[in-house]
């Protein structure tokens, strides 16, 4: 255990010695900002025309739902943004090892291959927890000026935890799998938005393929947790899909290691 927090340690040092932490950080922040700013401001416009409107017709206004019109969109918007940002914090976890040729180093070090992977997969997963708590400052504001429920608030950060997760177990296989920073990120991105976008797809298929595309989807899994309802099926789903990524990026190295 000592090697898996000695990486996690020195990958999370990495992180911030270059700029790209910072600059992936800030603009991730800035960007929810702006669409918290644009949700809420929507919001608050709905519900003083409603007022308006109850008043000018002499009706009880309507009560209009905080977490459904406001935390809700900004959730899944939130899991958009993680989707272009998190492929840039992968990218460089093992292709900027081999090109630089420390990747030798590692294989030939009492390190194991899956405290090596395991320990770049926490650092980068503590990171993006690191992004989501200061995105969650924005909601906090919410509750001196009203009563948002704080359950679907969590069950949505938790959905967007293990969402990034996945995102960023994929990333490390394709960082494992090339030298160039580039084209990990790309084939990173490319192929999280095809499972992000393949539920689209169920409207073009049968009923019964349509339902499996439903399943594979992994937008589709995050909207019960941005409703408040943790599924246990859900969370599986989550950790199988990391799981899996986690397992190739353990295949490809061992693959690479012995071949040296």
């Amino acid at each position: 255990m000592r090697n898996y927090f000695a990486i996690t340690n020195r990958e999370l040092k990495s992180y911030f010695v270059s700029p790209i932490a910072y600059v992936v950080i800030a603009l991730f922040v800035l960007i929810t900002a702006i669409f918290f700013y644009l949700i809420i401001s929507n919001f608050v416009q709905l519900s003083f025309r409603y007022t308006m409107q109850a008043q000018y017709y002499r009706m009880a206004p309507p009560k209009l739902n905080v977490n459904s019109m406001a935390i809700r969109p900004l959730l899944h918007n939130i899991s958009l943004f993680a989707l272009f940002w998190l492929p840039l914090l992968t990218m460089r976890l093992f292709a900027e090892e081999k090109k630089s040729g420390t990747i030798e180093l590692l294989f030939t070090s009492p390190v194991k291959t899956i405290q090596m992977v395991l320990a770049k997969f926490t650092a980068s997963s503590i990171l993006f927890a690191v992004m989501l708590v200061l995105t969650f400052f924005y909601i906090i504001s919410l509750f001196f000026f009203g009563n948002p429920e704080l359950g679907p608030i969590l069950s949505g950060y938790l959905g967007l935890l293990l969402i990034g997760m996945s995102y960023i177990a994929f990333g490390l296989f394709f960082s494992s799998i090339t030298d160039n920073q580039i084209i990990a990120a790309v084939a990173t991105f490319a192929f999280i938005l095809f499972f992000w976008a393949i539920g689209w797809m169920s409207g073009f298929v049968s009923p019964g393929a349509g339902a499996f595309l439903e399943k594979l989807s992994l937008i589709n899994h995050f909207d019960d947790f941005a409703k408040g309802v943790i599924d246990s099926g859900n969370v599986i789903y989550y950790l199988s899909f990391t799981f899996f990524g986690i397992f190739l990026t353990y295949i490809s190295l061992e693959s690479k290691k012995w071949r040296l």
